[in-house]
């Protein structure tokens, strides 16, 4: 038998020689934590983490989950700057410190491998991500957005004059036109983005697209409600008309590529309500976290209303938004 050296020495530095060093690294200065047994030092990390991720000086949004599975162990689920949730089959946690793995996705390369520490509510470490390259990243506990009332709602209004781009900006090199009072990206390149920010609102939107392209509509510039091309498909949490890796829609409403669709999308603190083509496939359902593509995690802040425009030529038309009076 013939042993690579290499791959040896790839997986120990892999297994158990960066692990340890991100346990020192992120234990520098920081004092551990009163242990009250297991169980309850668990359920100080347990919870939702919006989270930032600074690759060449710029802040990638992230988002992490952590909850219990029986009596100590810790599961959990992540999402990174694209992509959707991906399950996390168990995280370390001891004296404040965290740390676990996660297999590649749309990445090409080795397993993710997270580690940090928890300190006065906040999380901070070092990921190395799988393409072998390590960043410091950030962590603040979630908002749970309650709302005390329900909103009461004001008169719709235009927010695409049908006309051009006011009130509109591109995440780069703008290929979007107006034509004959509909929006249309004629084939994949920049996002769309509201220079208007929002809280809580309805949308509806109407949208069309040719077989196999792929769009999406984020609220706030954080939760993508997906367009996909999947007539006759299961209703699965990354098909049409669901919130992007987390909420399935109860059926499949998708009609034909080429057809004119919409949705009628309310968003009232995390809680969101999607009827696609008439009918509500979504109720009241809240959304865990920001999904992959989100312009940044400060989910308690106002934000935009923005249209995928990198995965696929799309067109929208008939885009009215009600906010509360």
């Amino acid at each position: 038998m013939i042993i690579n050296r290499t791959v040896v020495l790839h997986n120990l530095v892999k297994r158990i020689i960066f692990p340890a060093l991100l346990i020192m690294i992120t234990s520098c200065a920081v004092k551990a934590l009163p242990v009250k047994g297991t169980a309850d030092e668990n359920k100080l990390l347990e919870g939702r983490w919006d989270l930032n991720i600074m690759v060449n000086g710029k802040a990638q949004p992230s988002w992490l989950e952590v909850r219990h599975s029986g009596f100590s162990t810790l599961i959990g689920a992540f999402v990174g700057s694209g992509g959707s949730a991906r399950p996390i089959s168990k995280i370390n946690f001891d004296k404040g410190h965290m740390s676990f793995s996660i297999p590649p996705q749309w990445e090409v390369g080795n397993d993710m491998m997270m580690a940090g520490t928890l300190k006065d509510d906040a999380l901070g470490g070092t990921v190395l991500m799988p393409n072998g390259k390590s960043y410091e990243w950030t962590g603040v506990k979630a908002p749970t957005l309650r709302r005390d009332k329900d909103p009461v709602w004001g008169q719709p209004a235009p927010l695409f004059n049908g006309k051009d781009l006011t009130g509109w900006h591109t995440t780069g090199a703008n290929q979007w036109v107006v034509e004959n009072g509909k929006l249309k990206s004629p084939r994949s390149g920049s996002n769309l983005i509201s220079d208007q920010k929002f809280n809580d609102f309805k949308l509806h939107v109407e949208f069309k697209y040719p077989a196999e392209s792929n769009s999406g509509v984020y609220l706030r510039g954080r939760y993508e409600v997906q367009i996909e091309d999947s007539k006759g498909l299961e209703p699965l949490i990354d098909y049409f008309s669901s919130i992007y890796g987390f909420l399935a829609p109860t059926e499949m409403t998708a009609k034909a590529a080429g057809e004119w669709q919409m949705y009628d999308i309310t968003l009232v603190g995390r809680n969101v309500t999607v009827v696609s083509n008439g009918k509500p496939v979504i109720t009241n359902a809240p959304i865990p976290g920001i999904t992959g593509g989100a312009l940044d995690s400060n989910e308690g802040e106002p934000g935009p209303i923005f249209f995928q425009g990198d995965h696929g030529p799309i067109e929208y038309r008939n885009i009215v938004i009600t906010l509360p009076k």
